[in-house]
């Protein structure tokens, strides 16, 4: 979505004041002891890409391939994130919502389904098209057909 990105790196902090690993370290050790190899990120993160690519090489890995993609938004603007008060699938399904629903949803979002055609993940695979993805952030507006589960 982006291309190839190269950027100076910084000086970066690995290791918090109160001893705790860094963001920056531990996702790279993290990656790297997960045989993670591919990384998709909300493009938030892409100005840390090259920090944590170089970081990783510096503990002698090989850093993944990452790719960044467009933020999911409320209708407000704001990142849908867990510690923004986004709304879990364990949520949603107190509600009576089906993670059938919420594939759904997001499957229709997307340009990868007609409203309310039933979707599963191997049709969605067939369907899937890195290109298409969208270029700005997807605003999600949970729609009253999330209560007609499939």
């Amino acid at each position: 979505m982006h291309g190839e990105i190269t950027a100076e790196v910084d000086d970066v902090v690995l290791l918090r004041n109160d001893g705790v690993p860094a963001y920056n370290l531990a996702v790279v050790v993290d990656d790297a002891f997960s045989g993670i190899d591919q990384v998709v990120r909300g493009d938030d993160l892409l100005p840390a890409a090259a920090t944590q690519a170089h970081v990783t090489e510096l503990l002698g890995y090989h850093p993944p391939t990452y790719a960044h993609v467009p933020l999911a938004v409320n209708v407000e603007g704001r990142r849908l994130a867990k510690r923004d008060g986004a709304v879990t699938l364990p949520q949603l399904a107190e509600e009576g919502i089906s993670p059938g629903a919420v594939l759904r949803l997001i499957a229709e979002s997307l340009d990868l389904a007609v409203p309310g055609e039933h979707v599963t993940l191997d049709l969605l695979l067939g369907r899937f098209n890195v290109e298409r993805l969208p270029r700005e952030p997807w605003v999600v507006v949970p729609s009253r057909g999330l209560r007609s589960a499939t």
